[in-house]
């Protein structure tokens, strides 16, 4: 069982975000009162320019800024759909400043563009407060991890509240009539503390309704693994009061040290696959953090990895199909986990997460990327970032051409933030996809194409699917360029884009 503490996850979460600003920055501007209520919207009121979406932003962290955080001081994002809006919901997190208490909220049309909306709450809840303080804990003063949903009328948003002591946290829930606010407490979904039950974490929930009307939360960080918890669909609560839930998910041993470094679930239901799919997060949160996937017939398990195997089974499991990259021209991204996983209402799914940059891994983006799936229905997302590209035909011809290249290796580093320092970024190398249909010249490689579908077939008997699609070029501000993105036979995720 790991012992890792509360206080190492708030250290990066919170404390050690006061780093050195750069000479950019406007550090001397005091920050000002926080505002009384709730919510706080600030209209865009000059053109958008997407170029002006930088890597790091230093210059406006001072809290004075936060209209324009827009994609920034992102971590562990919520988003849905609501009426014409996309809404975002993320951790009180902030770079080189501290924050606020409430939950971050902003509002995208495109998911390209986002305007800083407000805070859920103004302070602390107190439901969720007064477990930690009852239990002998000073709760830490920022909310966790937040899950958004709408049922009926009623949004409904839940919020995970964590303490330095080990395992003392908490997972709460609020309502609202609309999804700026106000919110209001409804209750305590789940607990944990630091006695000796045999349970996960009490932070990090997501919900799905089932197609039958049933609801399930499956939350859960380190400790036990990843539980699923019965609601109640009528109130948003536990189903039965003090119910923990059972574990669904885990991971295994390296060299006889258990590698519990797992957290963050999201779970939906594909109808045109008839399928549910468990996405959940490995590794720290600041460097190797990537995202497995696991897929089963029922929403309470089990769920199986891309060789068959019960994800709740002692071993680390694939498909990772987001993790550490790096293409030419930029410092890399790393931290890419917790992910949000949500629809646009007509079929089309995105995948949404923190990224750090390689030249420093204290700030935090937002990144939405486009979610394909595979022939034989498996989610794997695009190698660039989401920019409402259009999606012109594509021939043959068009394909042929030199290429970045990222397989999405890994190498296990059991531990949290202590042994895991390196990213391990997967960094892009270049092949050629020649006009006579053979790669990087190699008459024995072949590659052919049939809309949108790349195969690529190596003598070696190594075989790729990848979908190709047009997106932006974010390393070198290029409006559109071919990706690719796909399985290889053995689950491995392998991403390209023509070179620049």
């Amino acid at each position: 069982m790991n012992t890792m503490t509360n206080t190492a996850k708030n250290i990066y979460l919170i404390a050690t975000l006061a780093t050195v600003m750069f000479s950019c920055s406007k550090k001397d501007t005091p920050a000002p009162t926080p505002p009384k209520t709730d919510t706080t919207t600030t209209p865009v009121t000059t053109a958008f320019d997407i170029n002006s979406i930088s890597d790091t932003y230093a210059d406006i962290a001072a809290f004075t800024y936060y209209p324009k955080w827009t994609v920034y001081n992102v971590h562990d994002p919520s988003i849905k759909k609501f009426g014409d809006y996309y809404y975002c919901y993320s951790t009180d997190v902030a770079f080189g400043t501290d924050v606020r208490p409430g939950l971050q909220i902003r509002r995208s049309k495109d998911l390209v563009q986002w305007e800083y909306v407000g805070w859920v709450f103004s302070s602390l809840p107190a439901q969720g407060s007064a477990y930690i303080t009852g239990k002998g804990g000073t709760p830490y003063n920022a909310l966790w991890a937040p899950y958004v949903m709408k049922v009926g009328s009623e949004y409904r948003l839940y919020y995970s509240l964590s303490s330095a002591v080990a395992r003392l946290s908490v997972i709460g829930m609020a309502t609202a009539s609309s999804p700026d606010g106000p919110w209001t407490e409804k209750g305590l979904v789940v607990t944990s503390a630091n006695d000796a039950s045999i349970q996960t974490n009490a932070i990090d929930p997501t919900v799905i309704t089932t197609t039958t009307g049933e609801q399930y939360m499956y939350y859960g960080s380190a400790w036990d693994g990843i539980y699923i918890l019965k609601l109640d669909p009528s109130t948003g609560l536990a189903a039965a009061s003090g119910d923990k839930g059972k574990r669904i998910a885990n991971r295994g041993f390296t060299g006889g040290k258990y590698n519990g470094n797992i957290e963050g679930a999201e779970v939906i239901y594909n109808p045109d696959l008839k399928k549910y799919f468990l996405f959940i997060s490995y590794d720290w949160l600041q460097t190797k953090y990537n995202v497995r996937v696991g897929r089963g017939d029922s929403p309470t398990g089990p769920f199986y990895d891309y060789n068959g195997h019960d994800i709740n089974t002692d071993e680390d499991h694939g498909p990772m199909i987001l993790a550490p990259y790096q293409f030419t021209n930029q410092s890399g991204w790393q931290g890419t986990g917790h992910c949000a996983v949500f629809d646009n209402g007509s079929g089309q799914y995105y995948m949404a997460h923190q990224g750090r940059p390689g030249i420093n891994s204290y700030f935090m983006d937002l990144h939405v990327r486009k979610i394909s799936w595979t022939p034989d229905g498996w989610p794997i997302v695009s190698p660039e970032r989401y920019a409402n590209v259009a999606q012109t035909a594509i021939a043959a011809t068009d394909v042929a051409g030199t290429y970045e290249k990222i397989t999405l290796n890994y190498h296990i580093v059991p531990g949290y933030g202590t042994e895991q320092t390196n990213p391990d970024f997967q960094v892009s190398t270049t092949f050629k996809l020649d006009a006579a249909g053979t790669i990087d010249g190699n008459a024995a490689d072949k590659w052919t194409f049939t809309t949108p579908w790349l195969e690529l077939k190596y003598s070696s008997g190594d075989t790729y699917k990848l979908k190709v699609e047009r997106e932006r070029d974010w390393e070198n501000k290029i409006t559109s360029t071919l990706i690719f993105t796909g399985l290889d036979n053995h689950g491995t995720a392998i991403w390209g884009k023509r070179k620049q």
